[in-house]
């Protein structure tokens, strides 16, 4: 790129880690050679009660504007985006702090499609206390899909060795087998696939799709989505050309290694995707958003409230959130100028393996 990446940061619920963690990924000046970071908060609110690192060679900075369109290249940008001043208490989340996270965030994801930012970096909100009349969304990943009208997107955690998916994202357990439909599940795992080859440069990803219930249904014995709905879809992909493969009980698929052999694993709800994803990469994991028109990313923890202000929380998801934001905006740019050399999947008739 000729130019840095200019990556917006919403600050999350302020009584949470969010500050903390933003701050010291920032302290590390060697990321302003990757990115531009465009905090939205008021800097001195936000880090003014932080300890100084003796060791810094000089002290962080921010340039405090009232628009992304006045930011400075290479340095640390903050962007006012409330004026109100108000006492915050660590690990206690209030009614301002949470009107902090949803003003940080709106003028965020406004200036991201504005064309003033090329990504979002987000801090971890408290979903509870975000909610207002004007924001009823259950987590960021539904707020950005409606706010870019995207017609659907998909959870995607990532870390160097590891992706996992969601087809059903922030529901109730009782609810997913009804929400889990053929047309639900053909198009979150199109939207996997193009993904792997856009966002992450895999020409022929393989990806394998776990089953709903357990030792995936046991033939109908145990369930019948895996018969009428999973393997279905499936063998529609594989009749396409795609290396989509399953149903896989979700205990022995983890358990035995066998997510080393695929690019992608696409579990079918929440806690059966992302308890085996943080138990085996939570500190290096990050959480991003596929399929919207935009790049964002996020730590795959949460507020941590028990945390805030000891200054002990670890900022390797963040740290890792921001880089990989880079790493794919940069990859979708090349992905763009490459797209009509890139041969799509051969049908299955037609392929020879």
């Amino acid at each position: 790129m000729s130019t840095l990446p200019r990556l917006g940061i919403s600050v999350g619920d302020l009584a949470g880690i969010g500050p903390e963690i933003i701050y010291k990924t920032l302290l590390d000046s060697r990321l302003l050679k990757y990115c531009t970071p465009v905090v939205y908060g008021t800097a001195t609110v936000l880090f003014d009660d932080f300890p100084v690192d003796n060791q810094q060679s000089a002290p962080l900075t921010f340039r405090q504007v009232r628009s992304a369109a006045d930011i400075d290249p290479g340095k640390p940008n903050a962007v006012t985006c409330w004026d109100d001043d108000f006492t915050l208490t660590p690990g206690q989340p209030t009614e301002a702090s949470g009107r902090a996270a949803r003003e940080s965030l709106l003028a965020a994801a406004r200036d991201l499609k504005a064309g003033l930012l090329d990504a979002l970096v987000t801090a971890p909100i408290s979903k509870e206390n975000t909610q207002a009349d004007d924001f009823r969304y259950p987590g960021h990943t539904e707020f950005l899909t409606s706010f870019f009208d995207a017609p659907e997107s998909l959870m995607l955690l990532a870390s160097e060795d590891l992706r996992v998916a969601t087809a059903t994202g922030h529901m109730p357990l009782k609810d997913v087998a009804g929400r889990l439909t053929k047309a639900l599940l053909t198009a979150k795992l199109r939207i996997l696939l193009k993904s792997l080859r856009q966002d992450f440069g895999i020409d022929k990803p393989r990806v394998a799709v776990l089953g709903l219930n357990p030792h995936a249904g046991e033939k109908g014995l145990l369930g019948s989505e895996e018969t009428e709905i999973v393997t279905p879809v499936i063998e529609q992909l594989l009749g396409e050309g795609h290396l989509v493969y399953g149903p896989y009980p979700a205990d022995g698929y983890f358990g035995t290694g066998q997510f080393r052999k695929f690019d992608a694993t696409m579990a079918l709800y929440h806690d059966q995707g992302l308890i085996p994803f943080k138990t085996l990469a939570f500190e290096r994991g990050v959480n991003f958003t596929a399929g919207l028109p935009v790049v964002r990313t996020s730590p795959d923890h949460g507020t941590a409230y028990g945390l805030a202000g000891s200054f002990k929380a670890d900022e390797t998801s963040f740290r890792e959130a921001v880089y990989m934001a880079c790493d794919l905006i940069r990859q979708r740019q090349l992905y763009a100028h490459l797209k009509p050399l890139i041969p799509g999947p051969a049908p299955r008739s037609a392929r020879h393996d």
